[in-house]
């Protein structure tokens, strides 16, 4: 019977996946499911999927208990009339949620996506303790039970009893065959990451650019904590001047002044250099913007800032240009033309919410 169970609920578990899978551009462009994330799980509705239940064939029904029933005969509850309105006997729409862990989530999206698996470079110099099973055990927890030694222990006992049949071979595990994958925690040296996100704050970044950012960047955390399970993040808002924020501020404050890009590349050299050696880092920055700067003189500098101090010590450096009513600057093509034949750098152009499922394809579609 667990068994069974077991298996129902692994086939369920491949149906929900297919349809997040089917419905994934959908997701990702709603900000509610962000505001479902748990600590390690994301609570999901999916309307799609239909609730198995017993529905018996009209044909097969004679009325109301047995026979044709007469006229005034009571009927069951939920049929007929009640009050004057009418009460229907068929079953409504069910939205299902399921919780689904982060991780499993971020998997989908990668292999939707057809992302590449990240190779870390380097080691943290803090160990991570982690439990490693090099052993088995006759008590656990369900999760860690060992389906090929529960199997071969049911096998031996009942090939010992003589109540194995070879001509029907049904092996049928009981209690004491069942056996647990068994450790203890070890320290190991894990290769580690952090993310820079850096945003203008001006004026011409209004709530919906904001939110746009807010959900890129969920789905962006969601993904490389598959390969680092130690991921930090910071942030940097930036106009003229930048101060690094924590993550409410970020995606809260609002400056009036104007813009200057440079001073958040300044921001993120020092950081970069006083805290994250790269030989022992994964670094990535992503920065998103309306495209407006302050001059040709301060685009200079921040090519300049690019090539010779932040991009050698960073893995991948995403610039996203999140388009707005104000009218869209020209940044991004400064980008493309100052910095031709880097590899680590991806840009992408953010319309609106349905253009968050492309560029995140755009941003982490070269596997850095």
């Amino acid at each position: 019977m667990a068994l069974n169970i077991e298996s129902d609920y692994g086939r369920f578990r491949r149906i929900v996946r297919g349809k997040i899978r089917e419905n994934l551009r959908k997701y990702m462009t709603h900000g509610e499911l962000i505001g479902k994330k748990g600590k390690d799980v994301v609570s999901i509705p999916l309307p799609q999927i239909e609730i198995p239940r017993f529905r018996f064939s009209p044909k097969q029904q004679g009325g109301v208990g047995q026979g044709d029933g007469e006229e005034g005969s009571p009927l069951a509850p939920g049929e007929g009339e009640a009050g004057g309105h009418k009460a229907g006997n068929a079953p409504g729409q069910h939205i299902l949620e399921v919780e689904m862990k982060i991780e499993e989530l971020a998997e989908i999206l990668g292999e939707e996506l057809q992302l590449p698996r990240i190779q870390p470079k380097g080691k943290h110099k803090i160990e991570s303790l982690r439990a490693r099973y090099t052993s088995i055990s006759r008590t656990g927890p369900e999760t860690l039970r060992h389906f090929k030694r529960t199997y071969r222990e049911a096998l031996k006992r009942q090939i010992a009893s003589g109540s194995y049949d070879w001509e029907f071979p049904v092996i049928i595990p009981v209690k004491e065959d069942v056996r647990y994958r068994s450790g203890r925690p070890q320290k190991l040296l894990m290769s580690n990451a952090v993310i820079f996100y850096i945003m203008d704050v001006s004026g011409s970044m209004g709530d919906e650019q904001k939110e746009i950012v807010r959900i890129e960047s969920f789905w962006i955390d969601a993904w490389l904590r598959v390969h680092y399970p130690g991921l930090e993040t910071r942030y940097i808002v930036h106009d003229a001047e930048a101060h690094e924020v924590n993550r409410e501020q970020f995606f809260t404050i609002r400056e009036s002044g104007g813009t200057m890009i440079s001073s958040a590349y300044k921001l993120l050299r020092e950081i970069v250099a006083r805290e994250y050696s790269p030989e022992e880092w994964n670094v990535y920055g992503f920065q998103f913007s309306d495209g407006e700067n302050w001059g040709d003189e301060d685009n200079s500098l921040c090519i300049s800032l690019l090539k010779d101090d932040i991009l050698p010590h960073l893995n991948l450096f995403c610039y996203g240009q999140v388009s707005s009513h104000y009218g869209d600057g020209d940044y991004i093509k400064v980008i493309e033309s100052g910095l031709p034949g880097f590899d680590n750098v991806a840009l992408s152009r953010i319309e609106n919410k349905d253009a968050i499922y492309d560029s995140i394809r755009e941003f982490l579609g070269k596997g850095k």
